[in-house]
């Protein structure tokens, strides 16, 4: 089974010979942005004491997590539109998912907690302290990840458990489930109705939290008397929702379809929470923000 097709050819986003160049510029820049501003705000984080918050702390680890599965999916495509080398092994495909597949879990509930910090701090800002101690933010982030750990175990076993005896082409810029999935030869069903099935407990889950979170929020903001507090409250929203809608509208197309509907729409979705959105996150949660402004203009200052 497995053993007959020890490589993968990744086809990428495009096999016209024109956009190689142009594709791999525009990537390329948006790589180095995505480990730029991640980066570089976990940085202000760490250093920054007024910045040691429950807020900025989720908001590092989540910033770990865009790095790492932008990572493991970008230097390979990078390598695939510069060199033309759209190889992959066995091993490496496996890897490659297995990764993407936990980080990408841990961000729905990272961004679940972030949402329920938010309503905390908004709604019941009397036992802030209390509820959002030290010890339970390390708990949130704990449960993110062992969470996120485990059903990336489900999904990988699920995609690559049965036997590959056909073409090794994945229609894909990175070894997906449904691209993988499509190759398979034995019985996919039980499979994707695994993945279905988690999918839809993680995501909308996760994004049941964030809308009850932000719901509550909404509500105790319209109670607010002062217009400059329930604009800037709403400006807060705005942003986090902007990004949620992006990672999660196009990481529930993926995923709450049978593999039998995936089709090239996918790679738009996939370019959309694999590349765009670890970019975008930085500019909307931190550096938008004024405590991070005032943190980065400390760190300039003592530089």
């Amino acid at each position: 089974g497995n053993h007959t097709q020890p490589t993968f050819i990744l086809l990428g986003i495009t096999d016209t010979p024109w956009a190689q160049a142009p594709l791999f510029g525009l990537f390329l820049l948006i790589y180095i942005i995505t480990l730029a501003g991640n980066i570089g705000l976990m940085v202000v984080v760490w250093v920054a004491p007024s910045l040691h918050t429950p807020m900025y702390f989720f908001l590092a680890h989540f910033s770990l997590a865009d790095v790492c599965y932008s990572t493991i999916i970008s230097p390979k495509m990078l390598t695939g539109l510069l060199f033309g080398d759209k190889t992959i092994s066995w091993a490496g495909c496996v890897a490659q998912f297995h990764l993407f597949a936990l980080f990408a879990t841990a961000e729905c509930h990272l961004l679940a907690a972030m949402a329920y910090d938010r309503h905390v701090a908004v709604c019941r800002p009397l036992s802030y302290v209390t509820v959002m101690s030290p010890r339970a933010c390390w708990q949130l982030v704990a449960w993110c990840y062992l969470t996120a750990s485990l059903s990336a175990l489900i999904y990988t076993g699920c995609t690559f458990g049965g036997s590959f005896c056909g073409p090794r082409q994945v229609d894909h810029f990175f070894c997906d489930a449904s691209a993988v999935l499509r190759l398979a030869c034995s019985d996919t069903r039980a499979g994707e109705a695994a993945i279905f099935a988690l999918a839809a407990a993680h995501g909308l889950g996760t994004a049941v939290v964030i809308l009850l979170s932000y719901g509550r929020i909404l509500r105790a903001v319209l109670r607010l008397r002062s217009a400059p507090g329930r604009a800037r409250a709403f400006r807060t929203c705005a942003s986090h929702m902007a990004s949620v809608s992006v990672f999660y509208g196009s990481l529930l197309f993926m995923y709450l379809q049978p593999a039998s509907r995936h089709g090239s729409r996918d790679k738009v979705a996939s370019v959309f929470y694999t590349v765009v959105s670890p970019m975008l996150n930085p500019f909307i949660y931190g550096l938008r923000n004024k405590e991070v402004k005032a943190a980065l203009g400390k760190c300039r200052r003592r530089m």
